[in-house]
């Protein structure tokens, strides 16, 4: 039905626009932990970017930053830049972390290296970037950098 002066184009836009504000509404409530995971994703992005930018800075066993790392100090600089607070060792960051399987890992993720079956058995961690490589501090005389994980003794843990 046409009606004069278009007033069916603007009954159609209040129309859209008013099935899109409901949408918007009802979703958060249909999934509850969408905004959640959005807000984890971003942290993990802006801790991913900020163990990044700290490309080439040397390693030092014991230090937290801004300009020397261990494994751990890197990923505990790195998320506290990004918000969150992290424990000090890589063996406390794995125990504070919910525990995510391989196929279940996202970029910004911590990756744990580990020689046993308990989490006392964890002796690095870094932070995963995709496509198998991880940014972390690797060990004395080396600098922060990117490589690719190079065993299968390691979980994953979403901070």
């Amino acid at each position: 039905m046409t009606a004069p002066n278009g007033l069916s184009v603007r009954l159609s836009r209040i129309g859209a626009a008013s099935v899109l504000t409901a949408a918007a509404v009802a979703v958060p409530t249909l999934l509850p932990g969408a905004a959640q995971q959005a807000g984890a994703a971003t942290l993990a992005a802006k801790a991913l970017g900020v163990a990044a930018s700290k490309k080439g800075s040397p390693y030092q066993w014991g230090a937290t930053g801004p300009s020397r790392f261990d494994c751990s100090g890197l990923t505990l600089y790195s998320f506290k830049q990004a918000g969150k607070k992290l424990p000090r060792t890589a063996a406390a960051q794995y125990g504070s972390t919910t525990h995510i399987s391989a196929s279940a890992r996202r970029v910004g993720d911590l990756v744990f290296f580990h020689t046993g079956s308990s989490s006392s058995s964890v002796y690095h961690v870094g932070i995963y970037a995709g496509s198998g490589r991880i940014w972390h501090a690797p060990k004395t005389g080396a600098r922060v950098r990117l490589e690719h994980i190079w065993t299968r003794s390691v979980w994953y843990g979403r901070v």
